[in-house]
């Protein structure tokens, strides 16, 4: 089986084909490898602090300087986290993702100016 990715003889690409060629299929393994656990992670984070929310209230009351209580820190570590695992996404991205999508982009555009 070859790596290349197929052109349809009509001269159009056959989208369905790249879509089920193997370096497709890596490239989407790839990117949900790194995106389904830390959408999961996150999750848990999430619905751990809003259940904390709801039954530890004298927990999440209990004034750390001031009037800073421990939920308002963690109700900022929310965000923080978001801007973490979205910077991490994007070094992600940046790093394993976007080369393999280039070449493919190159590859079916290639494809196309012959057609």
């Amino acid at each position: 089986m070859t790596d290349r990715i197929p052109e349809e003889s009509a001269g159009g690409i056959d989208y369905i084909a790249v879509e089920e060629s193997p370096r497709f299929q890596t490239l989407k393994r790839t990117q949900r490898s790194f995106i389904f656990p830390l959408a999961a992670l996150f999750l848990i984070w999430y619905f751990v602090y809003v259940l904390l929310g709801a039954y530890a209230t004298e927990f999440m009351g209990q004034r750390v300087w001031g009037d800073i209580t421990v939920g308002l820190l963690l109700g900022l570590g929310q965000f923080v986290t978001t801007f973490a695992i979205t910077m991490a996404y994007v070094a992600f991205a940046n790093r394993k993702l976007d080369p393999k999508a280039q070449e493919i982009r190159e590859e079916l555009e290639n494809a196309q100016a012959r057609a």
